[in-house]
């Protein structure tokens, strides 16, 4: 079976992990942690990293960071992880839907501006498989609204973004907006196992994320509790690996890139099949390579799927939208909502194999086997 991701640890991972248990280190107490975060926070380009226990805690701790409250309204994509949603839940605040641009499965950020209401408190601004965000247009409406941007960079590590603004430079994903978090699960470009992180240049959030993450204790008396928090930590060991996973991260980027060229060369004599573009304004990582059929083909993705694993190969469905989650829809979110584009793509989308240990050999097996089932 070719899996859709396959890793090898190739460089200091085994050596730091063996330095924490030497140590004694293995708690959230230990050095790698602080070094983790100001060495993420630097590739990034922000001032302070706050690393957590995974993506879905780094969200949530990025809303309580932004004073997100119960009552509040957050824009988000349609097409995201349920995590997102579950963030705003949590919190009390409601997540607020729009549609994406069918070119590269990020947000619409057209149609954000029709969801504003006087509760919007913040754009949750999504980048989908290694593409950010048109950023520019959602700054400018923060701007124009007086509203926080956070966002979730989870599958755009190392990617870039022109911006038009600050004299144009290439700025990396994570370091725009007012605030940032991201996932190290197994299957990002850079892992901790598990694991997240908030990243911003703002001191407040940084402190408000810290004190999140670690029950709210008190800053003069310990055991005083001011607000509610949680424990959502990150251990010195998943520090550890994350640290010598950062250590290898331009490497990471290039293996993802030609991944991508090698798919689509492969790939683009398949009238059926409609590849995500990589805009002017973005350099993406490709975290994952995905592509979509087209309607009308005689197949959708779930069909795709298990014919592939018949054949041995691993693969998986694009998001199905929140707006037709029924977890979220016994809640009375998002009724009789519509969101077509959202839902054309988890019915025709699916991404093939790409974990950094996958070979230029395997990739040529999946195109053969795409090329014969099409």
């Amino acid at each position: 079976m070719i899996r859709i991701n396959e890793f090898s640890l190739a460089g200091n991972e085994g050596k730091y992990l063996k330095e924490c248990v030497e140590t004694g280190w293995i708690s959230s107490e230990g050095p790698f942690v602080r070094k983790f975060e100001e060495r993420f926070a630097s590739f990034v380009g922000v001032r302070y990293g706050v690393a957590v226990c995974n993506g879905t805690s780094a969200l949530e701790t990025a809303l309580f960071a932004l004073g997100v409250k119960a009552g509040d309204e957050v824009i988000m994509p349609s097409f995201t992880i349920i995590s997102c949603a579950i963030a705003c839940l949590r919190l009390g605040a409601k997540p607020v839907l729009v549609d994406i641009e069918p070119e590269t499965c990020t947000m619409d950020v057209d149609q954000i501006e029709g969801r504003i209401t006087s509760k919007t408190k913040v754009i949750m601004a999504v980048d989908i498989y290694g593409h950010p965000v048109n950023m520019d247009k959602v700054l400018d409406l923060a701007k124009k609204y007086n509203l926080k941007v956070l966002t979730d960079f989870a599958e755009s590590q190392g990617a870039q973004y022109h911006s038009g603004k600050n004299g144009g430079h290439w700025l990396r994903c994570g370091s725009m907006g007012d605030i940032a978090a991201t996932s190290f699960y197994a299957n990002k470009i850079i892992t901790a196992g598990e694991g997240g992180m908030v990243v911003t240049n703002n001191e407040k959030y940084s402190r408000r994320a810290k004190a999140y993450r670690n029950l709210c204790f008190g800053q003069e008396e310990r055991f005083n509790h001011l607000e509610v928090g949680y424990n959502f930590r990150m251990t010195n060991m998943q520090a550890a690996l994350g640290v010598a996973r950062l250590e290898q991260i331009e490497k990471f980027i290039r293996i993802k890139r030609g991944m991508a060229q090698y798919y689509k060369s492969g790939l683009s004599g398949i009238k059926q099949v409609r590849f995500l573009t990589e805009k002017p304004y973005a350099r993406s990582v490709y975290w994952v390579y995905a592509i979509q059929l087209k309607p009308g083909s005689g197949i959708c993705a779930k069909e795709l799927i298990e014919r592939l694993r018949k054949r041995g190969i691993e693969t998986r469905p694009f998001f199905k939208g929140l707006h037709s989650q029924p977890a979220l829809i016994k809640r009375g979110l998002f009724k009789r909502e519509k969101y077509p584009r959202t839902a054309s793509a988890y019915k025709y989308g699916l991404y093939l194999p790409s974990g950094l240990a996958l070979t230029k050999g395997q990739i040529g097996k999946v195109v053969k086997t795409l090329k014969s089932l099409l």
